[in-house]
């Protein structure tokens, strides 16, 4: 499994391979990698973000048909791999962002110091662009640490201790984890091995509380990638629709849960429509909402999830 260092690097070379085989297939492309097709083209939606700057005919120009790969960049490999010429402003946030990262706790000794070694070199080239770098600093929130923690478990496949924040259970829970690898739909994740439930679980880097990493060594069972391709939860299209009502303390639902569309409501809450293969779930969900919420339809799931909290209140009546 890769993590985010690896992933980097295969962006890299994927450049070079690509420009040299125009048209490559997917598949085989994916298999010359090591990686699933899905990982392969997430890594393709980020490539046309990268070039020698922002400014339009500089970025790399990279495309598939789902089947075969394309390179649409003019010219010859000398026109990409042109030297690198940054203005002061750019000069700046690179010299920022990269003693910002060094700074991480968590991160490997030799990323650190390639990241400082790599920080004196761009100071150096850019000469007086650089001096307002000097002035400026960054802080990480704590995700920031978490994702150096996670990255550095996964290199040194070691077990992963955390504290973990359920918004729909509206509780912490403690668990050791085998981590397998980072990714980013929308949020930034790790997939990994939970001990606790003893199965395949997602955790989302800013709901954890707090992490460290054991001296065990970390042993996930061999499985497949899940295809990410479509977003983390992928409802099927003819999955029961409900609709669902929040109040501004619920507006979590619509971050938490895929959802079909979620419309703003007067009170600065949302009408929420999702799909589900299993409705009746969702009684959870309207007891956990208690007055921030209500599901609306099916009408008989709404009886439902109104049956199960007068149930509910009645057991704190007895």
């Amino acid at each position: 499994m890769s993590n985010a260092i690896d992933q980097t690097r295969r962006m890299l070379s994927l450049v070079t391979y690509l420009r040299e085989r125009p048209g490559a297939r997917v598949s085989e492309v994916a298999r010359a990698f090591g990686v699933s097709e899905a990982e392969l083209i997430g890594d393709l939606n980020v490539l046309p973000l990268c070039g020698t700057s922002f400014r339009g005919g500089d970025l790399l120009d990279i495309d598939t048909d789902g089947e075969r790969i394309w390179w649409h960049n003019p010219g010859t490999a000398d026109d990409v791999a042109q030297p690198l010429r940054l203005a002061a402003d750019e000069a700046t946030a690179l010299l920022v962002a990269a003693r910002a990262v060094a700074n991480l706790p968590g991160l490997r000794d030799s990323d650190r110091q390639a990241l400082l070694r790599a920080g004196t070199k761009l100071e150096a080239a850019a000469g007086e662009a650089a001096g307002g770098s000097g002035q400026l600093s960054v802080t990480f929130e704590a995700e920031g640490s978490v994702f150096a923690t996670v990255d550095r478990a996964i290199t040194e496949r070691r077990r992963l201790w955390m504290r973990y924040y359920s918004p729909a259970r509206d509780a912490l829970t403690e668990r050791e984890v085998d981590p397998i690898r980072l990714f980013t739909v929308g949020h930034t994740y790790v997939e990994g091995w939970c001990r606790l439930s003893e199965d395949r679980r997602t955790f989302r880097l800013d709901r954890v509380a707090e992490i460290r990493l054991l001296d065990e060594p970390s042993d996930p069972p061999r499985i497949e990638p899940r295809d990410l391709s479509q977003g983390l939860v992928q409802p099927a299209g003819d999955d029961p629709e409900v609709v669902v009502e929040v109040g501004p303390g619920g507006r979590w639902v619509a971050e938490y849960y895929p959802h079909d569309s979620a419309e703003e409501l007067p009170d600065g809450g949302l009408r929420i429509t999702l799909r589900t293969p299993d409705p009746g779930s969702l009684r959870r969900l309207a007891l956990r909402l208690g007055r921030d919420g209500r599901i609306v339809s099916p009408a008989a799931l709404a009886g439902d999830a109104r049956d199960a909290a007068v149930l509910a209140l009645a057991g704190y009546g007895e």
